[in-house]
């Protein structure tokens, strides 16, 4: 039992990462009712583009910011020039389409970026913090406070902007908010612009600890996707909840039990929330877009 104190470090970490995924998937939920399965592939190429960058001697914090933008576009360019063009966008025409948005964007990054794994120093180092017992990687402490700093900010933006108020209006009566001259086109690309972005910051901050590659972006993605469920899907502060609980779960199962069980953590987790609780912890019986 001396390790737990350790093992729930980890699983806050990863956790943290499993959250801003999340958080994706909850932010074009609420803005299109639809399920953005190319989440997973949008860390997977943030992951990849700050690589790149990095490999191409750019500054690490300017590699980081690359691949937000970049992944923010391709995001942006998701929605006007595909989905925008749709004749019925509704949530399962949309959610197929993001399938095949997945596809092609891991294609993509296959061909331009390569197959083999990438990866990027420690923002601070990789020199252990020993404190009262705790081995601390540096870079852990840099995705704890990342996340806690996108998620204060994701509240404060649905919240108290303008933007945020409007997106929030769209969501919940389109045909209204266009009355009262908010424009659900510019909502949806903003909530896809937001979506990209947290993915990349999640891809370029967990790839110092674990090398990224072209096909990570599934699991990242079925795990955010799980993490979304579990917390309760449309609810940001579910997004957080759930994504410390699946990495906390994941953590423990790997190091008390086996770490062949680490990654069932994810399916088993979903399928008991699908089964138990399908509204998520933090869920209502019938979620809204609000």
């Amino acid at each position: 039992m001396g390790q737990l104190p350790n093992l729930l470090l980890a699983g806050l970490s990863t956790g943290s990462v499993y959250a801003l995924v999340a958080l994706g998937f909850n932010v074009i939920f609420k803005s299109t009712g639809a399920i953005n399965f190319a989440q997973g592939e949008w860390v997977m190429m943030g992951g990849m583009v700050a690589a790149a960058g990095h490999a191409a001697q750019w500054p690490l914090g300017l590699a980081v910011l690359l691949a937000v933008v970049t992944v923010m576009v391709t995001g942006i360019l998701s929605e006007r020039v595909i989905l925008r063009q749709l004749a019925r966008p509704g949530p399962l025409v949309v959610t197929l389409v993001m399938i095949a948005i997945a596809i092609c964007t891991k294609s993509l990054v296959m061909l331009v970026l390569g197959k083999n794994p990438a990866s990027l120093p420690g923002f601070s180092g990789s020199t252990p913090i020993d404190w009262g017992g705790l081995r601390i990687h540096p870079q852990t402490l840099w995705i704890i406070g990342i996340t806690c700093l996108v998620m204060v900010g994701a509240h404060a933006f649905f919240e108290r902007s303008i933007l945020g108020r409007a997106m929030r209006a769209v969501a919940a009566q389109p045909e209204a908010a266009a009355l009262c001259g908010i424009d659900p086109r510019m909502a949806m690309a903003l909530a896809f612009a937001l979506a990209a972005a947290t993915g990349a910051l999640a891809g370029a901050i967990i790839t110092p600890l674990t090398l990224t590659s072209f096909d990570y972006g599934t699991v990242l993605g079925f795990k955010g996707f799980s993490a979304a469920m579990l917390g309760g899907m449309g609810s940001l502060p579910g997004a957080l909840v759930g994504g410390i609980l699946l990495g906390s779960l994941e953590s423990l199962a790997g190091g008390l039990i086996s770490s062949h069980f680490k990654d069932a953590v994810a399916f088993l987790a979903l399928l008991l929330t699908l089964f138990l609780r399908p509204a998520g912890v933090l869920g209502k019986g019938e979620v809204e877009r609000v």
